[in-house]
């Protein structure tokens, strides 16, 4: 899942490592999201883990969570947003004035100087998925970013660049992955 809504997800403002509250829409958004966990949780049933990215957004999303569950919260750095180098703070329309070509695309993301790349990101996010148990035996909630989630999905479901960077990527869902399937669970809507 992803973190609520920031104040600069609604300034539009370049996020990567920098650090963003969430809006009181991102808290009922986050709120939302760990009703839907704990549900699925109590559902599935077993022994899950909850593991949260260690970007403030993310891990204020997890508290939620944790709160919800009464999972304890594991940080892991892999599950980091890429990182916009010497973009982050700026705004996109801003950026989007100055390299509109860029910006046709989702290729964006990857163009600013000190950026990770497209690699990169998968590759964090191919070795996180990696360091799970069998899938039989794995049953972990992870908390993270739009960019590292849609990639994070993309290496999981074995799909191209293309296919990866189309994906959605909400503030009020949450995704399943399992049997190589990605399902998307949608909360009640809620209001601005």
């Amino acid at each position: 899942m992803r973190h609520g809504e920031t104040f600069w997800n609604r300034e539009g403002r370049i996020q990567g490592h920098t650090e963003s509250d969430l809006t009181p829409l991102g808290e009922r958004q986050a709120r939302a999201m760990a009703g839907l966990v704990a549900d699925l949780v109590r559902h599935e049933g077993g022994r899950f883990r909850l593991v949260s990215s260690p970007i403030g957004r993310a891990r204020m999303t997890a508290a939620m969570v944790a709160e919800a569950t009464g999972l304890p919260i594991e940080i892991d750095a892999r599950l980091a947003e890429i990182c916009c180098g010497e973009w982050e703070g700026r705004l996109r329309s801003e950026i989007a004035h100055i390299h509109p070509e860029m910006f046709k695309t989702r290729e964006w993301f990857f163009g600013a100087p000190g950026a990770e790349t497209f690699e990169d990101v998968s590759a964090r996010a191919s070795d996180w998925l990696g360091s799970l148990p069998p899938e039989s035996e794995r049953r972990v909630i992870a908390v993270s970013h739009g960019v590292w989630g849609r990639l994070a999905r993309g290496v999981y479901a074995g799909l191209d660049r293309q296919a990866t960077l189309g994906q959605d990527v909400p503030q009020d869902a949450v995704y399943r992955l399992r049997g190589g399937l990605v399902d998307r669970f949608d909360c009640e809507p809620i209001a601005p």
